[in-house]
């Protein structure tokens, strides 16, 4: 969770202001209507009457906690509202056994025998139904360590090389060919690599052939050489130029109640901010700057101050307990933080015990 909040405001509240906050607050959250003097009179003891809780409102608009969505409205919380509810009021739910049982078997059943992505696609479709929002799983370029290289030529110039991890992972990508090189000095290249790569991630592996130079060219002739050399550095160049990648599950789920056009242009405008680099970036940039839960509301992020969504994200550790990435759910202000949070919690935990 963030750090709670040191502002003078909750002592400035005395407990009638803050059960009238707390109340405009959890309706809000639940059904997402302003909520009027004479709703609240039904609810709060008798001897508050609608004249005095709307004092107390005009206090609580007054601190910026609550706002008039349109004259003679309800009230709404304010986005710094709902950051100082969550910050001094909210108390956490936890997950009931169910929940975790159902976490525990398709977190658990999605990762045997099968591969990261597979793993990280199903955790998001997971959050995704389980909060009604849209699952967010961002996963660094995932250093595993390697099995096997291999290059097989689609044409003079142009060569496939298929690379495979140790826990099953295939990659495949197109290289361009040193002129004049024949099918054999490819299976030169390839079982020389594989001589000295498995086990070793490509940062690592690309280190290892370069520390091998003089028995490299011992063993190869020029274009096998270079081709061990190229394959290795283009590889490896592209890991570092895209940082992360990004699985989203469920964005129909943030459409169900949008019916404005601009909203729907807004979400939109949010996933594509999403997709960049940058964005890309940020969100790692989140999940690194925590070691548990963090609450993002609506513009306290600037990657997502456009669309007003909320974020609750989670990094996930490797082995050696460095963050690789992160999971979370992104849906509007009103989410059932209480609840989705230690659901978030939860399965970030349970990855990160995965990877060890």
């Amino acid at each position: 969770m963030n750090t709670p909040i040191k502002d003078p405001t909750l002592q400035s509240l005395d407990a009638r202001s803050r059960d009238i906050f707390r109340r405009i607050v959890d309706s809000f959250l639940r059904d997402g209507e302003p909520v009027g003097s004479r709703s609240l009179s039904r609810v709060l003891p008798s001897s508050l009457s609608p004249a005095t809780i709307r004092n107390v409102m005009s206090d609580l608009e007054h601190l910026g906690l609550i706002y008039a969505p349109h004259i003679s409205a309800g009230r709404l919380p304010t986005q710094a509202g709902l950051r100082f509810f969550v910050d001094a009021f909210m108390e956490l739910g936890d997950l009931t056994e169910e929940e975790r049982r159902s976490i525990d078997t398709q977190i658990k059943a999605s990762g045997e025998g099968a591969s990261f992505e597979h793993l990280l696609t199903e955790a998001s479709q997971m959050l995704s139904g389980m909060s009604r929002g849209a699952g967010l799983v961002l996963a660094t370029k995932h250093e595993a360590a390697l099995k096997h290289i291999e290059f097989i030529q689609l044409e003079p110039t142009k060569a496939l090389v298929v690379m495979v991890s140790q826990g099953g992972d295939v990659e495949n990508r197109v290289i361009d060919l040193p002129a004049g090189i024949t099918l054999s000095q490819l299976h030169e290249a390839s079982n020389f690599l594989n001589a000295h790569i498995r086990g070793r991630t490509l940062p690592e592996a690309r280190i290892e052939i370069g520390r091998l130079k003089e028995e490299t060219r011992a063993a190869l002739d020029t274009l096998s050489q270079q081709l061990v050399e190229k394959g290795l550095a283009l590889w490896v160049g592209t890991e570092s130029d895209q940082p992360a990648r990004l699985i989203v599950r469920g964005h129909a789920n943030l459409l169900e109640n949008v019916t404005a056009q601009a909203d729907i242009e807004l979400l939109k405008r949010l996933f594509e901010d999403m997709e960049t680099q940058d964005g890309l970036i940020q969100l790692l940039d989140l999940a690194e700057q925590g070691s548990g839960v963090r609450i993002f509301i609506g513009s306290e992020n600037k990657l997502f101050s456009l669309s007003g969504s909320s974020l609750v994200v989670a990094p996930y550790r490797d082995k050696e307990a460095r963050v690789i990435g992160a999971l979370g759910v992104i849906g509007p202000t009103r989410l059932n933080y209480a609840r989705i949070v230690p659901m978030v919690d939860y399965t970030a935990q349970l990855i990160s015990r995965m990877l060890r």
